[in-house]
């Protein structure tokens, strides 16, 4: 599986190389007159896209989602760069065209040097990860300008280019994200123009991203929130957390929303106005979470009133992920009555009563239970003292370790089970511990521990266990488990034992 990965990216980099060639020209135009069979860089350019055809085909077969392949990002680079090599031919012109996308292949370097064994840690993937996104781009936003400014406009029949090499495209790309803009080089045409606002404009987007927390807001409900949803061992923190509260904040709660003033905005309103909906851009965030009161003297009533919450919510915009706390497991069949609210979305209900006597009972199946998924849930740091016993060094780590969900990466595909379960817990430390297949033959979060089970898609999802700095958490506890892991990698030291869910 990792050959024709690697010789993929080898061949889609040497066909971004010959394109940096034909674009550093010095007699560089974007359009020329030149059959196939004179023009070496063609041929093997060619030579390079009949194997991508090829590898496209053999690719959109293997897929088990065809919609979501033809659909990926690098479906969409084949799209534009192999059929111009083909008319090329026939028409006997040579056109630069949208060849820099092969540019983004370079994002696959992460994988490739998991598959080579270069990369062990999960710092240094994210960091190749972060290097290789940022260096795709630019390479082909400044492929993008390359093309405009050297065409000109075809509203104004091409008759404003500018002579602008492939080089200074990159070097005004990084002087305008750097914020400096010397002003030596700027676009002249405005179709480059209208790229480069939409190219700044889609780069601060990307990073404005916003959580909606309303219902009861005090100090002790926001401070254990925030405590657990920033901590330093998430990465995704790049989130601004509003709060909506129809009271203004007291003294003590005014305090903790300036200590975290840079992640942290409030509002006074409440849910129930439209108004103020839109000021909170509730449209517009990932998810809204709605809090309850856990000692309210009458929890039938604060149920009733975050119903209406969410009612409110989804009036204003259904496709709003709400994830709403109630006290009453009988008062979430209510939920199941609001039209737009739909599980499928990502609307939730954490039932508080439902969480602790579930906990309870699987303690009595499994003495130790609740405290093993109560610390495993909550964030916690810890770092080795010297001052403490070794026995409570080795609980407060194991405290300290959470769940998590994850996407396999590209170099999973195809790999035995066993074989992955085994090369997480070499490189990263973390166990596997459940499977959420992408079919739906399969229930959803099943424990596999066969060994000819195979990882059939990338879009199959680990529940990873005992890692640190992982991204956001989401696991389902099944409400009976039994036996346990044969492999002795896998086995746990408590009273509780995991097997396979029943297909």
């Amino acid at each position: 599986m990792a050959f024709p990965v690697v010789l993929v990216f080898v061949l889609s980099i040497a066909s971004l190389i010959i394109y940096f060639y034909d674009a550093s020209n010095p007699h560089f135009q974007v359009e020329t007159c030149v059959s196939w069979v004179q023009s070496p860089s063609q041929q093997i350019d060619l030579a390079f896209n009949i194997f991508f055809l090829i590898y496209f085909f053999i690719r959109f077969i293997a897929s088990t989602d065809k919609i979501w392949f033809l659909l990926e990002v690098y479906s969409f680079v084949d799209y534009f760069t192999i059929p111009p090599s083909f008319v090329a031919i026939y028409l006997e012109r040579n056109w630069l065209g949208l060849r820099f996308l092969r540019a983004l292949r370079l994002m696959t370097v992460p994988d490739i040097l998991q598959y080579l064994n270069v990369m062990k840690t999960s710092s240094s993937i994210r960091l190749a990860q972060l290097v290789s996104i940022f260096v795709s781009v630019s390479l082909t936003a400044a492929g993008f300008i390359h093309l405009l400014e050297n065409s000109g406009d075809p509203f104004r029949n091409f008759e404003n280019p500018q002579r602008i090499t492939y080089w200074e495209c990159i070097y005004f790309l990084l002087v305008t994200m750097s914020t400096v803009g010397y002003g030596d080089i700027y676009c002249k045409t405005t179709l480059a123009r209208l790229f480069m606002v939409f190219f700044i404009l889609g780069g601060l987007v990307s990073y404005l991203r916003h959580i909606v927390v309303c219902g009861y807001i005090t100090f002790e409900s926001v401070s254990h929130f925030l405590q657990d949803f920033l901590h330093e061992d998430r990465e995704d923190v790049d989130v601004e957390v509003v709060f909506l509260h129809r009271v203004p904040p007291d003294l003590e709660l005014e305090g903790l929303f300036k200590r975290h003033f840079t992640k942290v905005e409030f509002f006074q309103g409440t849910v129930m106005d439209s108004i103020d909906l839109t000021r909170v851009k509730i449209d517009d965030c990932d998810a809204c979470l709605v809090l309850a009161n856990k000692y309210s003297s009458d929890p039938d009533a604060e149920d009733a009133a975050n119903i209406m919450r969410v009612i409110s919510i989804k009036n204003y915009s259904s496709d709003i992920r709400v994830i709403v706390q109630l006290m009453q497991y009988h008062n979430k069949a209510y939920l199941l009555n609001i039209p737009s609210w739909d599980w499928r979305r990502g609307d939730d209900v954490i039932c508080l009563a439902e969480l602790k006597l579930g906990f309870i009972a699987q303690s009595c199946l499994a003495p130790g239970f609740s405290t093993m998924m109560a610390n495993m849930f909550a964030m916690r740091s810890f770092k080795t003292s010297l001052n403490t016993s070794k026995w409570l060094n080795d609980y407060l780590r194991g405290a300290g370790m959470e769940m998590y969900t994850e996407r396999f990466a590209n170099c999973f595909y195809g790999m035995p089970f066993p074989d992955a379960a085994d090369r997480l817990v070499v490189r990263n430390g973390s166990s596997i511990i459940s499977v959420d297949p992408a079919w739906r033959s399969i229930p959803k979060f099943c424990l596999v521990v066969l060994s000819e089970w195979r990882i059939q898609t990338q879009l199959s999802k680990l529940c990873l266990g005992l890692q640190r700095r992982m991204s956001k958490f989401r696991f389902n506890v099944n409400t009976r488990l039994s036996s346990a892991f044969s492999d002795r990698r896998f086995r746990f030291g408590t009273n509780l034992e995991l097997i396979a869910k029943d297909h």
